[in-house]
């Protein structure tokens, strides 16, 4: 099921990256007016910087762990077949 599965995967997580990036720049532009500070440019702010990593963090992984779901009951709707693990029976497909 898994290699049926992935390009389903790999497409649900191109579509979250892209997601993410849009959700990042807009909840930034909410705090702050400028872009946020990346970690290989010299004097930047560390504390602006960690909530810069941090929210960026947050929203990447949440997106991911969201899209990725959908895309899983979605492939199940379609197949029947869940793909991933099941706590019902302790295996993975």
């Amino acid at each position: 099921m898994k290699i049926l599965f992935a390009p389903v995967g790999i497409a649900a997580g191109l579509v979250a990256g892209f997601a993410a990036k849009k959700v990042f720049e807009k909840a930034w532009s909410v705090i702050d007016d400028g872009d946020p500070p990346e970690p290989d440019v010299r004097g930047a702010p560390t504390a602006k910087l960690l909530a810069a990593l941090a929210l960026e963090g947050a929203i990447f992984r949440l997106t991911k762990g969201f899209v990725d779901h959908q895309a899983r009951v979605s492939f199940a709707g379609a197949t029947g077949r869940w793909p991933g693990r099941d706590p019902g029976d302790g295996e993975d497909d």
